[in-house]
């Protein structure tokens, strides 16, 4: 995918005169740098201190260590999957090669590659993926809870192979922000888990190519921070890799700077990218899972090498930790929200490990858990690591003063997300109604078009279901499908999104969203409403109600102007088979070896058919994870719609 003039010009008319300002001096810079790249200052007497307490290794539970070292020697016989791509060359990997399309990234100064160009690069996130050195953390790990240096050579010839074939400034490595800031908080990580091994200094301080690759990254990072319109997910990992090695390598001239400086874009953009309920401002949840991990990772790093950090830091991490305690479900499966690409900001844990539980876990040892909170009952290596290092959160009673809720949070006014909740012995049914703003700054880069969209489970199962993200770059109608309005659980007027894109990761108009109604004060019904104005002309309402004795949630849908062709549509999980006989659809699925049901009645006003699996145009898919697609049964209503009266949705779940 390349991007043309018109591209560049919508791009340029969501930024504001200061952000123009700094591009224009990154272009400069970039410019300057072709020619002129400056040695690492020497260094002399390096050493690091930043390890683990003693005993930390040893507070590893026996059944995640025994996951990390199976995940290690999957890792070390050759095998990773990534982004629904299986590798079998991890033994010794071509740094440049995308497994997915056969294409190589070609060499040159780093900002002249067209990493957006799948033609001439390859998919770029396979490339990308690999060099992150996740998973040369997890072999740290490994040698951490074994004592076998089989996974510590592995890593130091891994790590010399790369910064061979990736010096500064050369490649398609040296592209993006967020993965030179990923890659520097796992080095740090894999200096600090290798230090029992003998070899471990004479990998880094003690290796001028090392003490070259660590300094030019965090130059680039000081250089070149995301900024303006672009100042989301990114610049948290870009400050807190950068924050991190200046604690844990500070061995450079500039090292108290770049400290200094990363600590007060990370305290600002902490703040600027959470609302005050604690959900992340993008609105796509897994990016409220990776800046709270990063940012977690930072504080670990600030506390390791006792620098002090700003109340504000531990209070929006604490924060986001009850927001995502408020917002799982009985399984602790958090919403579907928005885009996901699989991203971590650090993995130290084998595959099976629950990455939400992890979380919750770390919160619970850092902040403490309140009496509401679900219970995460898996295990991890990940908690015992950052607890070791992190300073309990106000728990010897010298901290700040704050006040967290007494009771689980429903509904979110900020972030306009509503989470309607009916327990019983037969299963949870966990309701997530969208009343948000359409997205986070002036391009909403991770945003979909899904205002007023439902996300229903009964038991942890998706049976309304939020299809998911499948891809960024290449695939241009599947990018542009999974984030339609006709790819979510809401309803499509005239063919058209209620938000207008202007690219892959830029919206040029955004919809207007109000929540009417939250209430979940009567224990028998629980009420939802709200509307948006992102059709011209016409204002899209809907009301919920979610009542307990029945089972049942009923969605009624109302358009307010002129006649429009209308199409609602409800997307099912994988799990789901439905039998559609005219507005009717008898929903069937199996939970726990036990067969469950439900009864879908939709309206009788629209024509409905059932869709599964198409390509020509896509429709009928969920992507559980980047990169991974399968059919799912999407029923979609077609008819028209305005004036008086509306739609009337029922589910009800037998049982």
């Amino acid at each position: 995918m390349t991007m043309s003039a018109g591209w560049y010009l919508r791009r340029l008319s969501r930024m504001g005169p200061r952000e123009v300002g700094g591009r224009v001096g990154d272009a400069v810079r970039r410019r300057r740098w072709r020619s002129a790249r400056p040695d690492c200052p020497s260094v002399t007497g390096a050493r690091f201190t930043a390890v683990l307490p003693a005993g930390t290794i040893a507070a590893i539970p026996p059944d995640a260590a025994k996951r990390l070292v199976a995940e290690a020697d999957r890792l070390m016989y050759g095998h990773v999957e990534y982004f629904g791509v299986v590798r079998d060359d991890l033994a010794d990997p071509d740094w440049w090669s995308d497994p997915k399309t056969g294409r190589r990234a070609p060499w040159g100064y780093a900002f002249d590659v067209p990493y957006r160009n799948e033609d001439a690069v390859g998919d770029i996130k396979q490339i990308w993926e690999l060099s992150r050195h996740q998973y040369l953390t997890v072999l740290a790990a490994a040698y951490a809870v074994t004592g076998h240096e089989r996974y510590a050579e592995r890593v130091a010839e891994h790590l010399r192979s790369w910064w061979t074939a990736n010096p500064p400034l050369r490649g398609v490595h040296w592209i993006s922000g967020i993965e030179l800031g990923i890659r520097l908080l796992s080095w740090v990580w894999i200096r600090r888990l290798l230090d029992g091994w003998q070899g471990a200094a004479d990998l880094f301080e003690d290796n001028p190519v090392a003490l070259n690759q660590i300094w030019h990254h965090q130059r680039w990072l000081a250089a070149f921070p995301s900024r303006g319109s672009s100042a989301n997910n990114h610049v948290i990992a870009e400050t807190a890799g950068q924050f991190a090695a200046a604690c844990a390598f500070d061995w450079f001239p500039s090292s108290a700077r770049w400290r200094a400086g990363a600590l007060r874009s990370l305290e600002r953009n902490l703040r600027g990218n959470t609302f005050l309920s604690g959900l992340n401002r993008e609105l796509a949840t897994e990016y409220h899972g990776l800046v709270l991990e990063l940012g977690l990772a930072a504080v670990a790093e600030a506390d390791a090498a006792r620098v002090p950090v700003p109340a504000s830091v531990r209070l929006v991490l604490l924060r986001m930790t009850d927001a995502l305690a408020a917002m799982v479900d009985s399984h602790l499966r958090p919403p579907r929200q928005g885009d996901a690409d699989d991203g971590h900001g650090l993995v130290v844990d084998g595959a099976g490990t629950d990455r939400w539980g992890s979380l919750l876990a770390t919160g619970d040892a850092v902040f403490g858990r309140l009496a509401w909170w679900p219970e995460a009952t898996g295990t991890d290596v990940r908690t015992p690591l950052l607890a070791a290092l992190i300073r309990p959160y106000a728990k010897d009673g010298t901290g700040p003063a704050v006040s967290r809720p007494a009771s689980r949070p429903v509904h979110f006014a900020d972030a306009g997300m509503t989470i309607l909740r009916e327990g019983a012995p037969s299963g949870e049914i966990w309701c997530r109604c969208d009343g948000g703003p359409h997205g986070f700054l002036s391009i909403a880069a991770h945003a979909h078009a899904d205002a007023l969209s439902l996300e229903v489970r009964h038991d942890g199962v998706d049976v309304l279901a939020d299809p998911g993200t499948y891809c960024y770059h290449g695939q241009p109608l599947w990018r542009q499908y999974f984030r339609s309005t006709l790819g979510h659980n809401t309803l499509e007027l005239d063919g058209t999104d209620q938000s207008v894109s202007g690219g892959p990761f830029l919206w040029t108009r955004h919809a207007g969203t109000r929540v009417l109604v939250a209430d979940t004060s009567d224990e028998r019904v629980a009420r939802w409403a709200a509307e948006h104005d992102g059709y011209q002309g016409s204002v899209h309402r809907r009301r919920v109600e979610l009542t307990a004795a029945d089972r049942e949630l009923k969605v009624i849908d109302e358009v307010r102007g002129p006649a429009r062709d209308v199409r609602l549509a409800f997307h099912l999980g994988p799990e789901i088979t439905a039998e559609l006989e005219g507005n009717r659809a008898v929903l069937t699925w199996t939970r726990g070896g036990e067969d469950r049901s439900a009864v879908l009645d939709l309206p009788e006003e629209l024509s409905w058919r059932a869709h599964r699996g198409e390509s020509d145009p896509p429709l009928g898919w969920y992507s559980a994870g980047f990169g991974r697609k399968e059919p799912a049964t999407t029923l979609v209503g077609s008819g028209f719609a305005g004036g008086a009266g509306g739609f009337t949705t029922v589910l009800r779940f037998q049982g």
